[in-house]
């Protein structure tokens, strides 16, 4: 029997592409750049499957374009704010994407990013590794303690309850805002509250971990910055469409925000320039789910998609 014909947008784990050359017809961008409207289009018409990352985007104006040989897209990605599902489901094409198995690795480094901006971690570096270590007083270097504060979560998923689960190894009072209360087995004891503004007025540290939609673009803006309590301290692992940069700018300046975690920003790569002068800025290169096991078991549940596909059956994380 011919093998489905599949190209592989990035560089996927090892494991996953061993995986995917003995079952498919692969076809793999071993250049490992983003693939271009034009490339998805073009490729629509060779392949039958596609898996990509959250690098190639699916826009209604790609989604009309795409041949009909293509029939499922296997998003190596949570997120899928990069594909216009509505377009893609009225070109009769399968879309999945990778629940679950990034949970914990995204909810560590959202963990690093908290302790980092809290702790100086930007600052304290650099003054080690240049020499510049010269001095010390009782109040040099002064951070935000997170053990025993008020934490709120803004989302309550599957990252936002595993971040949640290791806050609470510090003793955080966990606080959190959702679509709907999580049932008490689940929450733990977490405080629910009904609205954004009620959750940002007790949140010492505030940790973003809903997706990106047109309801959520800029939910950090000026008026919610001051809503937090004085000093307080923002991560954000879930999006960079989320926070209204300027405005964390102003909040940071200010005073009102003490200091910021982020792994993820508006343009991407490259994030914001601006950031860079800010020391209590803690940066990573939205690298969330940037671990080998993780990364192997991204590729897996893309690729068990694929196959339950193919065997005629309804892919386990069909969207």
């Amino acid at each position: 029997m011919t093998k489905p014909r599949l190209w592989i947008t990035r560089r996927l784990s090892d494991a996953t592409l061993e995986r995917a050359a003995r079952d498919y017809d692969t076809v793999i961008n071993h250049e490992d750049t983003p693939g271009s409207a034009d490339a998805l289009i073009a490729a629509s018409a060779e392949f039958d499957a596609i898996i990509p990352c959250h690098s190639e985007h699916f826009s209604a104006d790609v989604a009309a374009q795409l041949d009909t040989r293509l029939k499922i897209i296997a998003n190596h990605s949570v997120g899928v704010d990069h594909c216009d599902l509505p377009a893609l489901a009225a070109r009769g094409i399968t879309v999945t994407n990778t629940p679950d198995v990034l949970s914990d690795a995204t909810a560590e480094l959202a963990m690093l990013l908290m302790l980092g901006a809290a702790r100086h971690a930007v600052a304290g570096d650099r003054i080690v590794r240049t020499g510049a270590w010269d001095f010390w007083s009782p109040s040099f270097m002064v951070g935000k303690q997170v053990t025993g504060s008020r934490l709120g979560i803004i989302g309550m998923g599957r990252v936002g309850r595993a971040f949640a689960a290791k806050a609470r190894g510090f003793d955080m009072k966990i606080h959190y805002y959702n679509r709907s209360p999580l049932p008490e087995g689940i929450a733990a004891g977490a405080t629910y509250h009904d609205t954004v503004e009620s959750l940002l007025s007790v949140a010492d540290f505030l940790s973003l971990h809903c997706p990106a939609t047109p309801q959520t673009t800029n939910l950090m803006n000026a008026e919610r910055f001051a809503l937090l309590p004085k000093g307080a301290v923002m991560v954000n692992s879930a999006r960079g469409a989320l926070v209204d940069e300027a405005a964390l700018l102003e909040a940071l300046a200010s005073g009102q925000i003490a200091a910021a975690g982020l792994d993820c920003f508006q343009v991407e790569p490259g994030g914001n320039p601006a950031f860079a002068a800010h020391e209590n800025i803690f940066m990573l290169p939205h690298i969330g789910s940037a671990t080998t096991r993780t990364r192997d078991a991204m590729g897996f549940r893309a690729l068990d998609n694929l196959d339950a596909f193919f065997a005629g059956q309804t892919p386990r994380d069909k969207l």
